[in-house]
């Protein structure tokens, strides 16, 4: 009973149009995930540990190298990114961390935020993740 429950349910969210992404760009963005959450945790280490640490100008480049990378990577799979939950998450997350960066909001409360709210919205199920908001 559960099952065609979850059938239903699943059939009435509108999901972002799915395009073909070779394997090869599947594999490789496995390895630029690994990169870019290596550049993230620094970058998040930085903040969250100021007194202590201050982050190679590196990682800053690694993580936003990567970043883009992802995002074109995932741009070729869901060809309405911006439009499904997860590219809007992206983009409330950018702006975080641009405010927190230039130090338009508190810095430590902002950048963590902004980590919380990737990690929920990189690991919900893909009927949230990719449901067209608009």
């Amino acid at each position: 009973m559960g099952d065609k429950m979850d059938t239903k349910e699943s059939r009435e969210v509108r999901l972002g149009r799915i395009g073909d992404r070779p394997y090869w760009v599947l594999i490789f963005s496995i390895f630029v995930r690994a990169i870019h959450q290596v550049g993230a945790a620094v970058f998040l280490g930085s903040f969250l540990l100021e007194d202590s640490m201050n982050m190679p100008q590196l990682y800053l480049i690694i993580v936003s190298v990567s970043g883009v990378i992802l995002m074109i990577t995932e741009g070729t799979r869901h060809r309405q990114l911006l439009r499904e939950l997860s590219g809007v998450s992206t983009l409330i997350k950018l702006v975080l961390l641009g405010l927190a960066y230039h130090n338009w909001l508190p810095a430590t409360p902002a950048i963590l935020f902004s980590f919380v709210l990737a990690s929920v919205f990189s690991h919900a199920p893909k009927s949230i993740r990719h449901r067209l908001l608009f």
